[in-house]
């Protein structure tokens, strides 16, 4: 896509594609396994500048927007969903809630520690009666003797045991509120890491809040608006679930094209044979798919538009996208495609959780739809 980027787009794509290769390609498999990633992993991807590629360089960012963030990731995906995740959570959603709606004291105070890696961000939104349902906290946050006080507990938090920093939504008087919550705040506690499915090497836990006394000045935003700086946040998000989906997709399609001329069935290569040729057409489709309406929408988010029911219909679309395109992949693969011996049952797991992530598939479709009637069906750009 020379044609659609500018040249410091380029560069940087180019620049994290061979950082990628380098450093985190040749570790996929081993964090994948051992459910962690290398600390020394994570400071080189710090001083490469991967936890602020969007922030603005006012704030230690690479004031690259979002369009550069989504290549940055579509591109640590191609190699590694569980440190796409780590990414994301740290930049997309837990380090842009303070960007988005934290004042500009709060900004200097966390931002330049989080850019530079100096510190780790999450995003703690999900409760036990709060997924879908986000509006449903129950997470309390009561202003006492000039302070927060902070009680409940967050889950299926990325980064969890990871994070320095947390933005945490709770509520108050008011309504919803955020609030930027240090992991070292006495009475914070994190739960043991999540067994799961797919991205196996980013971390996930339970954080509980017990009496947790936050300074007046961590309120992100203000008292009772910070479930609409939750939703801005998770729009973003909603950007870098596309860039990994079309990572992902990339990767798989480049294994399948290189294992269809390889492997010969009946004398001949199974790349000339129709119905694998078809399984490749419709992988390519999607990826052209996925990657218009991604960069359309990152960039008209850079140009300041607004982009929810866009970001909606980007997560949609290509986390349901990516998963068709992961089965796919395992087809042509065939036997080899479901052992470990290779990455593509790798990516096959890795591929579901991005149909969650970040609201639903479901969650989309009600969002989408709600912009669609509001509109009277007039598809507005």
């Amino acid at each position: 896509m020379i044609g659609y980027f500018n040249e410091e787009q380029i560069m940087l794509q180019k620049s994290v594609r061979e950082f990628t290769d380098l450093y985190i390609r040749p570790l996929a498999a081993e964090i994948d396994q051992n459910e962690k990633i290398p600390e020394d992993l994570i400071k080189k991807i710090a001083e490469m500048g991967l936890l602020g590629t969007a922030i603005p360089e006012k704030y230690g960012g690479g004031g690259f927007g979002e369009v550069g963030y989504c290549l940055a990731q579509e591109e640590v995906t191609k190699a590694c969903g569980s440190t796409a995740a780590f990414i994301g959570a740290h930049q997309s959603i837990g380090t842009n809630a303070i960007y988005l709606g934290g004042s500009e004291s709060l900004k200097m105070k966390y931002l330049p520690d989080l850019t530079s890696g100096k510190k780790i961000a999450a995003f703690a939104l999900t409760e036990s009666n709060a997924g879908s349902d986000s509006f449903n906290l129950r997470t309390s946050a009561e202003f006492k003797n000039g302070k927060w006080l902070l009680n409940g507990e967050k889950l299926w938090i990325t980064n969890g045991a990871v994070a320095d920093i947390f933005s945490v939504f709770a509520r108050t008087e008011k309504g919803i509120s955020g609030f930027v919550v240090e992991k070292n705040f006495p009475g914070v506690s994190v739960g043991p890491n999540e067994k799961k499915l797919g991205i196996r090497g980013s971390v996930t836990n339970a954080i509980r809040f017990e009496n947790v006394e936050v300074p007046a000045e961590n309120i992100i935003g203000v008292d009772g608006r910070g479930f609409l700086i939750a939703m801005q946040t998770l729009d973003l998000g909603r950007l870098g679930i596309g860039a990994c989906s079309i990572g992902a997709a990339k990767e798989l399609l480049e294994l399948s094209v290189q294992y269809s001329n390889q492997r010969k069935q009946f004398n001949q290569q199974i790349s000339k044979f129709q119905a694998i040729q078809f399984m490749l057409s419709d992988i390519t489709t999607k990826i052209y798919a996925m990657e218009s309406m991604l960069y359309r929408t990152a960039a008209k988010y850079d140009n300041g538009g607004d982009i929810s029911q866009e970001a909606a219909i980007v997560k949609l679309f290509c986390s349901e996208a990516v998963s068709e395109v992961a089965d796919l992949a395992l087809q042509i693969h065939g036997g080899m495609g479901f052992s470990r011996e290779i990455p593509i049952e790798r990516f096959y797991r890795d591929a579901r959780i991005l149909r969650i992530f970040e609201g639903t598939s479901e969650i989309q479709k009600i969002i989408i739809s709600r912009k669609t009637l509001k509109n009277n069906g007039k598809w507005k750009i």
